[in-house]
């Protein structure tokens, strides 16, 4: 494989030091992008992209080829693919989000569901993998990711995106048994998926908890960290010569920074409702920080996201360990002027903490 000739969000992952903090976008390659829109119009539908490995590579180089500052790349894929090939036939409604022709209700359902093969069943994907890889000929590292198991789960039991996740707490409680061995089968298919994703050609790998943060404290621990506590210490973390690093996400997870610190990643994905400097001091030299600045303020002036960006790297502070990034993924109606004076800011503004 090709050498890389930008390795400093990797290096930043395992709190090497870097010449400035790099930065890349949760949701980078998306509608805000006018490119994107296009290609997306030519494919026919939001699966149609992901599900063409030559689309999926032209998405996923969009962003970078429009913002040189952007230290990685991301696999353009959706997180329900998995759900998707143990036979719940996703599909996606205008103006609803994702939704599945199958829901998964008793044990039974649970107990038939298969755990896909990752080169059989989402053999796409890795095609994916492989074909961005070789385009990006060592321009930066590229990032897989997965759903979470609590995650997926809830998808799977709604029957697509929920505002109270109703069915799945109701099952969490009243059925924990059919809970756990769902969450488990989740697992066992998150890890050989990522670890495809890994021997494809990803040299980092992100899991998002999407909707962990929904869950109480103690049913945090037990239905959602736990199984991605079970992935990392499956996954491989050394391929072609180097660390693979593994960044763990948890949307409204910062009353647990510690315990998600203690789970075996080597990074920590924050929104923004932590604040970054006391994230540091809690976690200490345990993991590196990503993160986390709120999407929303890329609707402002680009005076306003430099400053917003200058606070949020004061407040980290010096010394390696941070991938910027922001809270959540980028929204479509966000002007691309704007993702460019913030990526530009992370750059300008932080050689000064990497001294």
């Amino acid at each position: 494989m090709t050498a890389l000739k930008n390795d400093r969000f990797l290096r930043a992952l395992l709190k090497q030091p870097v010449d400035v903090t790099p930065v890349w976008m949760m949701r980078q390659a998306g509608r805000y992008l006018p490119e994107y829109r296009a290609s997306r119009a030519h494919a026919g539908d939001f699966m149609s992209l992901c599900m063409n490995p030559e689309f999926a590579c032209e998405v996923t180089m969009q962003p970078l080829d429009r913002y040189p500052q952007l230290d990685a790349a991301i696999l353009f894929s959706d997180i329900l693919t998995i759900p998707d090939a143990m036979g719940q036939g996703l599909y996606f409604e205008t103006g609803e989000g994702p939704r599945f022709k199958k829901v998964v209700s008793t044990l039974a359902d649970i107990e038939a569901l298969p755990i896909p093969d990752p080169h059989k069943d989402l053999g796409y994907v890795m095609d994916a993998v492989s074909t961005i890889r070789r385009e990006l000929n060592g321009r930066v590292p590229l990032i897989g990711f997965s759903g979470s198991p609590w995650t997926l789960a809830t998808y799977m039991v709604e029957g697509g995106s929920s505002k109270d996740f109703r069915k799945t707490k109701a099952m969490l409680y009243d059925n924990p048994q059919a809970m756990h061995l769902l969450l488990d089968k989740l697992a066992q298919s998150v890890t050989s998926y990522l670890n495809g994703q890994i021997m494809a050609g990803a040299q980092a790998v992100q899991i998002f908890d999407t909707w962990g943060g929904n869950l109480s404290s103690a049913a945090y621990q037990e239905f959602s960290l736990a199984y991605m506590r079970k992935i990392v210490s499956g996954l491989i973390r050394e391929h072609e010569g180097r660390k693979v690093p593994v960044i763990m996400f948890t949307k409204g997870g910062g009353l647990w920074l510690e315990s998600i610190a203690d789970a075996g990643a080597d990074a920590l994905g924050l929104d923004w409702t932590c604040d970054l400097g006391e994230a540091r001091q809690r976690v200490g030299n345990r993991v590196a920080l990503q993160g986390n600045m709120d999407p929303t303020v890329l609707y402002a002036k680009p005076e306003a996201i430099r400053t917003e960006v200058g606070r949020i790297l004061a407040s980290y502070g010096k010394g390696s360990g941070h991938v910027f990034n922001l809270g959540h993924g980028i929204t479509p109606e966000v002007n691309p002027e704007h993702a460019g004076a913030f990526l530009r800011a992370v750059h300008e503004l932080s050689a000064q903490y990497h001294e």
